[in-house]
């Protein structure tokens, strides 16, 4: 299996850099590459999934994750081309909280958008962008500028915005929202929200930057979080669940709590 293989690569590479008291390493992509041929595994076709699969979506080996002193987690990050740093660090995943209430919208998404949709990610940002959800959950007027935005940011090389959104509130001022979209099964790490304040501060720098994460909960249940930077980290500065009701099954009595609360 992938997530097998994946393991014993990158259980390799941490062990062929960490020693007992190091916070810090830095390794890079060719090593992959050297690791594999070393333990007779078939290369990964698709290197770059390999170390997504660790920031975003899979736990670490336990091996590693048994190294970190209590209340520490390893982390992996970007750090410039081709190379990549295991970092101690504070950060927890971010989690939809299971007690915040839903707010019931009415589902605006094209149904062949829903049938054709290629996977969550790509079902996600299109029901964000037909149901407005960033209009009403930051309260600007918001458009939709690039989905897919590759850049590359000094001191951390190339990253990937899902999509970015521009927008204006009722005094005029212009905001740019980077967008990340995450599936049931994917996790939002903090890393990337601190790549988009880098994004931002590096390619629109005269506009108010307000990272943005979404997550599927539940096939029609959706999770939205904001972000600001304030001096002691990244801080969540804003979450709402938003529940995706087809206009046919509202009933009156749904209406009414709908469109008048």
């Amino acid at each position: 299996m992938p997530g097998n293989k994946y393991e014993k690569i990158i259980l390799k590479i941490f062990q062929n850099h960490y020693h007992l008291g190091i916070n810090e390493f830095e390794f890079k992509r060719e090593e992959f590459i050297s690791v594999a041929q070393e333990l007779g595994i078939n290369i990964p076709k698709n290197l770059g999934d390999l170390i997504y699969s660790f920031r975003f979506r899979t736990e670490l080996p336990s091996e590693i994750t048994s190294t970190a002193p209590e209340g520490k987690h390893w982390t992996i990050s970007l750090a410039g081309q081709g190379n990549y740093k295991f970092t101690l660090s504070n950060e927890d995943k971010i989690i939809p909280s299971s007690l915040l209430e839903e707010v019931a919208i009415p589902d605006s998404t094209p149904g062949l958008i829903s049938l054709y949709a290629y996977s969550d990610e790509q079902a996600l940002l299109a029901i964000l962008r037909y149901n407005r959800l960033l209009d009403i959950f930051t309260g600007k007027t918001c458009y939709s500028l690039q989905n897919h935005l590759r850049t590359a940011i000094t001191g951390i090389g190339q990253i990937e915005t899902d999509e970015v959104y521009v927008g204006l509130d009722q005094q005029g001022t212009h905001y740019v929202f980077p967008v990340q979209a995450k599936g049931k099964t994917d996790k939002i790490g903090l890393v990337q929200i601190e790549q988009d304040f880098a994004m931002c501060k590096s390619k629109f720098n005269n506009l108010l930057c307000i990272p943005i994460a979404a997550q599927f909960i539940s096939k029609d249940l959706i999770a939205l979080f904001s972000f600001a930077q304030t001096p002691d980290g990244i801080r969540i500065k804003s979450e709402k669940h938003y529940k995706l009701i087809p206009t046919e099954d509202i009933s009156t009595e749904e209406k009414s709590r709908l469109f008048h609360t």
